[in-house]
């Protein structure tokens, strides 16, 4: 417990804000290293990514986590400083404490005890970590993931240390996430006085049926692993800063997150057809950031529940609710992808903080699932 701990205040020490380091990677590297895996370092552009593996051949498990985190805000709003690690009545405060670096620490040292109880364990296992993760994510897990499947290295079995947990260390797994499509919409009028509106074109009065129309639409009705899928506006702008003038374009920022039920071309598509049906003009640039996965019933998901409840006395529900996660780069190579971690309660937040105890929880959970994967269910491999 104070291994994994003290390893957990060291990362939360160095302030790796997206996408710089800080020298976390290095940190993990020298442990595996020590523990007889092979690391290497990847990097690109200013992002670094750390792949570790210990055995060669199949199945592989691994381990997927970040060492970057968000900014931490106004510093004199923290009870203590955010890259001063404090233990304050049973619980560790840092940036970073649950998202996620409490869990690189805990899986870390879950596959080091592992290999050092199994040095010629059956199957493989890995840990893939990237400082890339809170921000653009272009130049982490996804160029590595493009590189291990370039070269064979595929991964069977993926656990990512998200925060999935609500209430209590293992009341939830993330067996899934929604995909997540951003618009970005323009639309284009004829700026004058406002005193004289027909000789203008005001993108206000014609954009906003459009859009209270996308905003009510039911694109579907979601099933039983997904919610519906929802469409939210997080940004609209028009005007030129004088009130007394008609502006010549409204600009809209809006979010699909969106079930396996419905695809991005036909969300793209339905959103084009309302627009076009109010005969507006306009631009409309899509990013898309991630497809939306599933992993169904089979080995990982089934040893993962049974961990959770060989360590805590909770059988975890399945849940595919909250935002994305370097998983969506994992499942479209045909891994089962699990996310599972601490409490999410504080994460983002001022006075971020996880629980000591449930540290150690989480360690004993993430070897165990080796155990059962790699030993229990192949003992003869």
């Amino acid at each position: 417990m104070e291994d994994v701990v003290a390893l957990t205040q060291e990362l939360i020490r160095r302030p790796s804000v997206t996408p710089d380091d800080q020298g976390c990677q290095m940190l993990v590297r020298a442990r595996l290293q020590a523990g007889g895996f092979a690391v290497e370092s990847l990097r690109f552009g200013a992002v670094d990514n750390l792949w570790a593996r210990h055995g060669q051949q199949g199945p592989l498990v691994v381990f997927l986590g970040h060492t970057d985190v968000v900014p931490p805000g106004p510093l004199t709003a923290w009870t203590s400083p955010p890259f001063a690690p404090e233990i304050r009545d049973g619980l560790l405060y840092g940036r970073g404490a649950a998202d996620m670096k409490g869990s690189v620490a805990a899986f870390t040292l879950a596959l080091i005890a592992f290999v050092k109880r199994h040095p010629d364990h059956p199957g493989s296992v890995g840990l893939l970590l990237t400082s890339d993760e809170e921000g653009v994510a272009v130049d982490g897990t996804v160029r590595v993931m493009e590189i291990l499947e370039g070269r064979g290295e595929h991964i069977d079995y993926c656990i990512v240390g998200e925060p999935s947990s609500n209430e209590r260390l293992g009341d939830t797994i993330k067996h899934g996430r929604r995909g997540s499509l951003t618009g970005t919409l323009t639309v284009h009028g004829i700026q004058g006085h406002i005193a004289y509106p027909e000789r203008c074109d005001n993108p206000i009065a014609r954009a906003l049926p459009a859009l209270a129309e996308l905003a009510a639409t039911e694109w579907d009705r979601g099933d039983a692993d997904f919610p519906a899928t929802r469409l939210q506006f997080s940004n609209i702008h028009a005007g030129t800063g004088a009130d007394n003038v008609i502006p010549s374009r409204l600009e809209a920022v809006f979010n699909f997150r969106f079930a396996a039920s419905i695809t991005a071309d036909a969300l793209r598509q339905g959103v084009a057809a309302i627009l076009d049906r109010y005969g507006l003009r306009y631009d409309l640039s899509w990013r898309l950031s991630g497809q939306p996965f599933l992993t169904r019933e089979g080995p990982l998901l089934e040893t993962l529940t049974e961990s959770i409840q060989a360590v805590t006395g909770i059988r975890p529900q399945r849940s595919t609710a909250g935002g994305t996660s370097d998983g969506r780069f994992v499942a479209p190579f045909g891994s089962q992808v699990l996310e599972f971690g601490p409490l999410n309660g504080s994460i983002h937040k001022i006075d971020e903080a996880i629980l000591v105890a449930d540290l150690s929880r989480l360690q004993a959970i993430y070897e165990d699932v080796l155990e059962r994967l790699l030993v229990r269910q192949w003992p003869d491999l």
